[in-house]
């Protein structure tokens, strides 16, 4: 490829501060500073894109901005000696799509530490179809069991189960022998038939969930995965047995938590905070390679659905509408 071949990518610009968003030609020479230069194949779609996309939240630090936190693809240029030339990676976090110029590009140039080797068992799609929703539950999956928890404990909950962490987190989870409950909002009994296909027991819902808890509710959960935050997470605590552990990733919901410490305190209920933005190397890549292990035997194929760059501003709008489901794939070269 030529320094002066344009490419696609999609980029965030802001007039009068209002998010603006369109498809461009880049050339190589406009990229920023980094080590390594990726031909992109695939990106994703996640809550946080769709909230820079839609200029929400300030996710943007700066413009402009080509979005996507997640991207897959094969080293074209390299001063790293970890990333040769051909060699097929994955960028997943970092502040990437945030402060730095992120997936939703046909190339991008990135720093080396960001990125991992592609995983036995994955290609650029179906890392893709992971991404960093799968990445992080992945990850939450990992606390829950560092935590002693085992599926002979009890039920789990996955809350926001039809979005993307959730998806993944309800097949994995059951795929690894767990009792899956999964909480959805009322209203979104459409959704319940994909959820018990990818493995959930049952599906949780109910007025009550937008309501304070009691200090303490009846113990319903051995442990949990929460990606909503506020009300949600607190009746989520107040509801886990004794001794169990609840990882939290997200805060779809809100940010708030509006509990009491009882259940810390009289339940010995353990939280787990789970980043995957900064997550060290050592524990993303041990990750990665898990869910290249256990990629065959999860139905991840059914959670993602295939996109094209100039689609991705009408899927964000639609993700902020709270009306999406699984995961988003974004093939760049569409």
């Amino acid at each position: 490829m030529k320094h002066d071949d344009p490419f696609k990518a999609l980029l965030l610009t802001q007039d009068d501060g209002r998010t603006l968003c369109s498809l461009q030609d880049l050339s190589l020479a406009e990229l920023p500073a980094g080590d390594v230069t990726v031909k992109v194949e695939y990106s994703s779609l996640n809550y946080k894109d769709a909230m820079a996309v839609t200029g929400k939240g300030g996710i943007v630090r700066d413009y402009p901005m080509v979005p996507g936190i997640d991207l897959a693809g094969t080293v074209l240029e390299s001063a790293a000696s970890d990333y040769p030339p051909g060699a097929p990676v994955v960028l997943t976090g970092w502040s990437v799509g945030e402060r730095y110029w992120g997936g939703y590009a046909q190339v991008q140039r990135v720093r080396s530490e960001w990125l991992v080797p592609l995983a036995p068992g994955l290609d650029s799609f179906k890392a893709m179809a992971i991404g960093t929703a799968g990445l992080t539950a992945m990850l939450c999956v990992m606390e829950l069991e560092a935590a002693g928890l085992t599926p002979a404990a009890g039920p789990v909950l996955v809350t926001g189960a039809s979005g993307g962490v959730g998806s993944v987190a309800v097949a994995l989870l059951a795929g690894l022998g767990w009792r899956v409950a999964a909480l959805v909002q009322p209203g979104r009994e459409a959704v319940h038939p994909y959820l018990k296909s990818l493995g959930a027991s049952e599906i949780v819902s109910g007025p009550e969930w937008a309501e304070m808890p009691r200090p303490l509710e009846k113990q319903r959960w051995a442990g949990a995965v929460d990606t909503v935050g506020s009300k949600v997470l607190a009746r989520t605590l107040a509801a886990t047995e004794y001794g169990g552990a609840v990882a939290a990733c997200g805060l779809a919901g809100g940010a708030d938590l509006p509990g009491t410490v009882m259940p810390f305190i009289l339940r010995g209920v353990r939280l787990l905070g789970v980043d995957s933005v900064m997550c060290p190397p050592a524990r993303r890549r041990q990750a990665w390679e898990r869910l290249g292990r256990v990629y065959a035997d999860m139905p991840f194929a059914d959670i993602a659905m295939t996109a094209g760059l100039s689609e991705v501003p009408q899927l964000a709008a639609r993700m902020m509408a709270g009306n999406n489901r699984g995961r988003y794939v974004i093939d760049v070269s569409r």
